[in-house]
């Protein structure tokens, strides 16, 4: 089965962060995530796995 899209709001739940420290980490961070249309959408799987190799705490935090 196919892992679901979430939106900003979601990730930013699941990862225990506000919305826009969710944008921060896109534009200055590299956190992967994807356009569609005006809405940032995440998969789950890659951004667990951008958090372990620590891209969440890369300098410039």
């Amino acid at each position: 089965m196919a892992e679901p899209w979430l939106s900003a709001d979601d990730i930013a739940d699941h990862l225990g962060v506000t919305k826009d420290t969710v944008y921060a980490w896109i534009a200055d961070k590299g956190m992967p995530a994807h356009k569609v249309g005006r809405l940032w959408k995440f998969q789950v799987s890659e951004v667990d796995e951008w958090v372990r190799r620590n891209g969440a705490a890369e300098a410039g935090n």
